[in-house]
């Protein structure tokens, strides 16, 4: 596989972790940090790194918080227009291991590589039973007939811990995104899926840290996964 890898980190008010994430995945690929109009020391932060790492660490700056989608669709978007032939997206906080890039990295072939997270530290339970719903609700969504209730049978259809091929990676950055939070990563799930791109899954250890998860969130990704419902069984148009 080629090696012209770009990490993807959206980042908000994270002066806490990120140099230490951006030291992590800087060791195994170019990174892209994309600070989403944070009003801590992240700017700061990110333009001392940049004066070490020179090109190998771009950073994208929002003068207004736009979350998650917006954040990693511009990174996407500077990886296609720089000619990345993958994007591995993490978080900014101390969640994702960086020492898994090499991993995400080496997998063989497919468009998406979801880091399933078979082992995690500190995961409140309720979060633990969010995600196996959410995945129970998303193969559902993602198969392809009414009564395949299982569909391809992921085991975590909500990290954020993935690789994407050029193909998908172009196809997310170009797409007139839905999604306004963590729904983002349904989003981009059901976009692989529909482009009919190969999906597998790498084990991985999540260590809980500060979320930004909240109600608000939880019922943008319900309402998300509503949607996908009533596509599935035809009762909305499909979108784009």
């Amino acid at each position: 596989m080629s090696n012209k890898t770009l990490v993807i980190i959206p980042a908000y008010n994270e002066a806490a972790t990120i140099e230490e994430v951006v030291r992590g995945a800087i060791v195994y690929a170019d990174v892209s940090v994309t600070d989403d109009a944070s009003k801590d020391a992240t700017p700061t932060i990110l333009a001392n790194l940049q004066k070490e790492f020179g090109k190998r660490l771009h950073v994208i700056r929002h003068e207004k918080n736009t979350h998650i989608p917006k954040g990693i669709q511009d990174g996407m978007k500077y990886a296609a227009d720089k000619g990345y032939d993958w994007v591995i997206t993490m978080d900014a906080g101390l969640s994702h291991d960086a020492g898994y890039l090499k991993e995400f990295q080496t997998f063989p072939n497919c468009d998406l590589v979801i880091g399933s997270r078979t082992s995690t530290v500190n995961v409140p339970i309720y979060r633990k039973f969010i995600s196996w719903l959410a995945a129970k609700v998303m193969n559902y969504c993602l198969s392809k007939g009414i009564f395949n209730l299982f569909g391809a049978n992921l085991r975590d259809c909500t990290s954020g811990y993935r690789r994407y091929s050029k193909p998908m990676f172009q196809k997310i950055a170009a797409y007139p995104l839905e999604s306004v939070a963590f729904d983002f990563h349904m989003e981009a799930l059901s976009i692989v899926a529909r482009n009919d791109g190969t999906i597998k899954e790498l084990p991985i250890r999540y260590i809980f840290s500060n979320s930004s998860f909240n109600r608000k969130v939880l019922k943008l990704a319900i309402q998300f996964a509503k949607k996908l419902l009533l596509r599935k069984w035809k009762l909305i148009p499909q979108y784009p």
